[in-house]
């Protein structure tokens, strides 16, 4: 049962230019073919980090950001993870042109809204390949992450009608096996203690 009223984003984020990144972008294309309930807005935002922090403030309940994340597990391997709510923004730069940092954009929407933000879940998947920084293009995935986008829809078909329930409910994932045990690395996003896989 959806709780009524209950505002819920799935946003994709990576550069379709940059191998594994695309990731995200990836996903939300495979929903067009398989899509979420209507009551759940649906976007690629690529690496549009301004755009991405503008629509946090627009009064949702969780915000799903679909994204590749190195964190020290096998190709392919996907996560849940929620990172800890930003914390006041000093110095804050904005987001790049042509990068996505998902901290980043957290801490930016955290700055210029005066509303508290969405709780935020990333449904992460360790990437294959990661291009170097001299690396200008590298189209296409790698094959454990292509395998992982159909598990990603069919994880985001099981955690949101959970969400939309209960925003604040622990979705699960359809192979929580995948998370367990081994440590966090290379999280994009501020951990604390309340960051954790699920």
């Amino acid at each position: 049962m959806t709780r009524t009223g209950t505002r819920l984003l799935v946003a994709g984020v990576g550069n379709i230019f940059l191998a594994d990144d695309a990731f995200g972008p990836e996903v939300i294309r495979a929903l067009d073919r398989r899509p979420l309930p209507p009551a759940v807005r649906v976007r690629d935002f690529g690496i549009r980090g301004m755009d991405l922090a503008y629509e946090l403030l627009d009064g949702y309940d969780t915000a799903v950001l679909v994204d590749a994340a190195a964190r020290g597990h096998r190709p392919g391997t996907l996560s849940l993870i929620e990172p800890d709510a930003p914390g006041p923004a000093t110095g804050l730069a904005p987001p790049e042109a042509h990068g996505m940092d998902p901290a980043r954009v957290l801490a930016l929407a955290a700055h210029l809204g005066d509303e508290p933000l969405p709780r935020v879940l990333v449904l992460a998947c360790e990437p294959e390949v990661r291009p170097r920084g001299d690396e200008d293009i590298l189209p296409g995935l790698s094959a454990p992450v292509r395998d992982a986008v159909e598990r990603a829809v069919a994880a985001l078909h099981t955690m949101v009608p959970v969400l939309l329930a209960d925003p604040a409910a622990t979705p699960p994932l359809s192979r929580p096996d995948e998370s367990v045990g081994l440590p966090p690395a290379g999280l994009p996003l501020p951990v604390g203690d309340g960051a954790e896989d699920r």
